[in-house]
Formats: structure tokens, sequence, C-alpha cells
């Protein structure tokens, strides 16, 4: 199996499942969230995060790599995972927050924090989570990925959610380019989830109908 095919069964995996973990955490850990509301998480409209899928993708390969470079030990390894995660947040926050004026999430609260977009304590956590992932998970990838080379006809359902994913990354950009509008006339940067609260807040109010999928 090529590994473009691979790296696309990994980015629908990785999106959809890290969409779910980010679901939860807002519900039951997030400071940002004190009234404890189900929030869609991320940029996008739809259940799935591209920056977990692109997470996982890069997890995968440097797990990939152990054996095959005789200096790479698992400590090594679960670093190199951390500076991966970090560095994946890292541009994906700054895109946002230069090109777009949207923060997508804010650790300006956490000692250490660059910008807002990482800290010392999340990259511990993605180390962390690297470890949890080769221990925990990479084996069932593995098995995935076997059970993919053998029925490549799911191939077909993976070429329709980026048929659906990229649809819905446009009408999100579309979306944010007019928060971008009114960040650039007010001078402001819009923290994208105190936007998705207050709107929950608003509706609740009205007692109008809140569309998750669509606030």
């Amino acid at each position: 199996m090529n590994l473009f095919l691979t790296l696309a069964f990994l980015f629908f995996i990785g999106s959809t499942f890290g969409w779910v973990l980010e679901l939860f955490y807002r519900r039951f850990i997030s400071s940002s969230n004190p009234e404890r509301r189900w929030i869609n998480p991320g940029f996008c409209t739809g259940p799935y995060l591209p920056i977990y899928g692109n997470g996982l993708c890069a997890l995968y390969l440097l797990a990939s790599l152990e054996g095959l470079l005789p200096w790479m030990n698992k400590f090594v390894m679960f670093a190199l995972m951390a500076v991966a995660m970090t560095a994946i947040e890292y541009v994906a926050g700054l895109c946002c927050l230069k090109i777009a004026k949207v923060r997508l999430w804010d650790y300006r609260d956490q000692w250490g924090n660059i910008q807002g977009i990482i800290c010392p304590l999340f990259s511990l956590f993605w180390a962390v989570g690297g470890a949890l992932y080769y221990f925990l998970i990479h084996p069932h990838i593995l098995d995935a990925l076997d059970w993919l080379s053998r029925n490549l006809a799911f191939s077909f359902f993976i070429g329709m959610f980026f048929g659906v994913f990229l649809i819905d990354f446009a009408h999100s950009a579309q979306l944010v380019t007019k928060l971008k509008a009114f960040a650039d006339e007010n001078d402001v940067v819009v923290r994208y989830e105190a936007v998705k609260l207050q709107i929950r807040q608003a509706q609740d109010k009205a007692k109008a109908k809140y569309h998750f999928f669509r606030p």
C-alpha cells in the first residue's frame, strides 16, 4: 500500500477521533467553558480537526523510524514526537492568528507560553501523548493499516471524507473571513471558541434552537 493512501487514512482517523477528544475536553475540563456546555470544537463545521490528522501522521512516521535509526531510543522518539506536535500546533495557530486574526486556542495564562499558541506544559502533554500513542495506539494503527491493505474498497470512503472535508474547509474559511473583517475593523483578535460560546449563550437566552454543527 502506497504512502499517500496510508497518510490519507491516518489523517481521516486522527481528524475524527481528535474531534471527539476535544469535544469532551471542552465539555468537562476546559476553563474557557465554565458553564460546561457542548461546543463544537475547532475551525471546521463537521466532526473533524485537521491538526489531529496531521499529528497522527507525524506520530506514525516517527514511530515507524524505530529500528531504522540506531541512535533513536524511546526517550528520543517521545521527545521528537513532542517537538513535532508542538511545531504543528504552533504553525497552525500562528497562521490563524497572523493571517485570519483568529485565535483558535489560548495558552496565554500558561507559564512560558509563546504568543499564547504553545507552552511547555502542553509540550509535556504531547510527549506523554506520544508515549501513550506508541504503547497503546500504534499497534492498533498497524492492524488498521493491514486491514485497509486487504480491503482497498474502503479507500472510496476516504475519498468521500476528503471531498466533504474540502467543501467544509472552504465554507469555514468564508466564515473566518467575515470574522477577520470584524477584527480588522475593531483592531482585535477574535477568540473563536469564545465566539461560539457567546452564540450558544445568546441563543439559549432567546430560547432559540441551537445548531451544534451550524452555530
